[in-house]
């Protein structure tokens, strides 16, 4: 693969391209205008506080935030530090899908909300860019797929930025040529060493801003966290778990919650893999921790580096293996271990990718890498693997749910 065609694939290309060619105006592709892409924000929490400021900092040449909503007022005050004074401030969020400004919405409210939202703003006629997991449960991600797939004039992309991030793309491609050899295991870990709580002003206030510690609103860690390693391995290997056991528990913080504090996934794929997936509360050692093995390397993955590790039987071929159109203009060494970078740089965070392919894909109609039936998928992970911990029993992966999710009638 050559530069043009890694970078493309990556999301990271295109914009001063595209913009010449086109740019949104009242939800119509217009020839030779810049215009940006009017956007708001629903959910103005941590990560849609986040989103904001990457909108602001790194992307404002492509979108505008014109609003943003949350039901709680502190969070919209804090909110407006992210925006400009002209965009509307709103508690409920239907308001700004009124708004024909307004062409593009991002979803960050707590998971059990996801689905209401999204349907509310495709039925509007927005793009959305929906924060993982897509949904709560299984039901309503099938009923979103049919959703999205009755409209394919907008575009619908799901949080996962790793599957934008050059980094990813890299390892994926890696994979697939066969640089890695057969990999039979995969190990993850994403460890904290706190709480996991959020102040609450007002005790009343609770349920509403610790909700990912409560069984109705959230998937907790498996959600949360370790969603993203168990989406990469999917679309990596173009595959999802076959069977599921997980095992956890309330170990640390009995202090009310509902959902663990302590947890370890097994995934065991047809491919001839086994996954495992750990997180807690209790120690940060580790922190984020991505391994993927197989018979001619490791591959070692943080968020924004990765590091190739080859076999001994294999070590003569490595620098060849890792070199393609982008590091080829780099010289390959060794570090002290014998692994070779497989960047030459870090990448940037991983959601200024995922936000610039979803711009690219407004603009052309291309679907994003991470996309409703994948993002289905997602779901589906999730939800069995939560229901293996809380009910002590193996999952497994049913024909049917691959059916549903690939349905577009």
């Amino acid at each position: 693969m050559n530069r043009k065609d890694f970078i493309t694939q990556a999301g990271v290309i295109g914009s001063s391209m595209l913009l010449a060619q086109a740019s949104w105006a009242g939800g119509i592709l217009t020839p030779g205008r810049q215009e940006r892409i009017g956007i708001a924000v629903i959910g103005c929490g941590d990560r849609g506080k986040g989103l904001m400021h990457t909108l602001q900092t790194h992307l404002a040449d492509k979108f505008e935030i014109r609003g943003y909503s949350d039901v709680l007022d502190f969070r919209l005050q804090e909110a407006k530090r992210y925006a400009q004074s002209s965009a509307k401030a709103a508690a409920d969020y239907r308001s700004l899908l009124d708004d024909p400004s307004i062409a593009a919405v991002i979803i960050a409210t707590p998971l059990h909300e996801h689905f209401r939202v999204a349907k509310d703003a495709w039925l509007a006629g927005k793009h959305v860019y929906l924060e993982k997991t897509m949904t709560y449960g299984m039901d309503e991600a099938f009923e979103l797929v049919q959703l999205v797939n009755s409209r394919p004039g907008q575009t619908f992309q799901v949080g996962y930025q790793y599957r934008a991030s050059p980094l990813y793309v890299r390892v994926k491609q890696l994979i697939e040529s066969g640089a890695v050899g057969q990999v039979t295991q995969i190990d993850c870990r994403w460890d904290r060493n706190n709480n996991w709580r959020r102040p609450v002003p007002d005790p009343a206030l609770e349920r509403q801003i610790n909700w990912r510690m409560y069984r109705e609103y959230s998937g907790g860690l498996v959600a949360e966290l370790l969603s993203h390693q168990m989406d990469f391995i999917n679309w990596a290997f173009d595959t999802q778990p076959h069977q599921i056991a997980g095992f956890g528990g309330i170990d640390l913080y009995p202090d009310g919650r509902q959902t663990y504090d302590n947890v370890q996934l097994t995934l065991r794929y047809k491919d001839g893999m086994v996954g495992n997936f750990g997180t807690t509360l209790g120690n940060a050692r580790d922190g984020y921790l991505f391994k993927i093995k197989g018979t001619k390397a490791t591959i070692s993955l943080l968020t924004n580096t990765g590091t190739f590790y080859p076999e001994a039987a294999f070590k003569e071929a490595a620098a060849d293996q890792i070199v393609d159109g982008v590091t080829g203009a780099t010289q390959i060494a060794a570090n002290d271990e014998g692994g070779y970078a497989i960047l030459p740089e870090p990448t940037r965070d991983g959601t200024i990718y995922a936000l610039e392919e979803f711009h690219k894909c407004i603009r052309t109609g291309d679907t994003p890498s991470s996309n409703i039936t994948t993002g289905a998928k997602g779901t589906i992970c999730m939800a069995l693997a939560n229901e293996s911990l809380y009910s002590s029993t193996i999952q497994t992966w049913e024909d049917s749910y691959s059916e549903r999710i690939h349905a577009r009638g």
